[in-house]
């Protein structure tokens, strides 16, 4: 059993992720910032954690984190306003990992997107480019902390029914995948200490997620 902290913990992927978190045996602290949705993050099993990580500093995050194992970055701003996507996709997540490294909280997974890189190609015009700006930067700067990090890539997230089964590795084309499967795939890597130091993009597939996490870091000899 491990104590795990989801930032972000109101978000559909987030409520999915902690109810399986908890199915599992799991200690779960879920954090989000409108008190109006804490009953509906309590009926995962979760603690309630109201707290806007925007407002909060990196001494702030440090003690919220505290006696964690885990830390699940899973918020966002929602896009739409170009300054705060900065603010929170950027600044915030790069503060949580400053923050979970103080505390002493070695694992850390980031759910990022497909095309999650420096080099993402979204226009500067385009009402993505904010965001795409945003990820890359708080992507790169968890590769190069002290922290046992896995980076999510999950491609165009959709409401479907979960399948279980995925395909991984940049060889494919950014497709879709449930929000349901993107929570399971969360909760695998945090079961697979071999997943750390890996960005994972994923579509819905043909394999089963455990497999195919376990193929795509283990590759075998041809």
């Amino acid at each position: 059993m491990s104590r795990i902290a989801i930032l972000g913990g109101h978000g559909k992927v987030a409520l999915h992720l902690a109810r399986l978190l908890i199915d599992e045996g799991h200690d779960v602290s879920s954090v989000f910032r409108n008190p109006e949705h804490r009953d509906e993050v309590a009926r995962t099993g979760a603690v309630p954690v109201v707290a806007d990580l925007e407002q909060l500093d990196t001494d702030d995050l440090k003690t919220l984190l505290a006696g964690h194992d885990a830390v699940v970055w899973s918020a966002g701003a929602g896009g739409g306003n170009p300054r705060r996507t900065m603010v929170v996709d950027r600044d915030a997540a790069i503060r949580s990992m400053d923050a979970a490294a103080a505390a002493r909280v070695k694992r850390y997974v980031m759910v990022s997107y497909f095309g999650a890189r420096a080099d993402h190609g979204v226009p500067a015009d385009h009402p993505m480019h904010a965001y795409a700006e945003a990820k890359a930067a708080a992507d790169d700067y968890l590769r190069r902390s002290s922290l046992q990090w896995t980076i999510l890539g999950p491609s165009a997230l959709t409401a479907d029914p979960p399948t279980g089964l995925i395909d991984v590795g940049d060889q494919h084309t950014s497709a879709t995948v449930p929000r349901q499967d993107v929570a399971a795939v969360a909760a695998t890597v945090l079961s697979m200490p071999a997943t750390a130091g890996f960005f994972i993009p994923f579509n819905i597939g043909s394999m089963p997620i455990h497999d195919a996490l376990d193929a795509f870091v283990n590759p075998r000899a041809s």
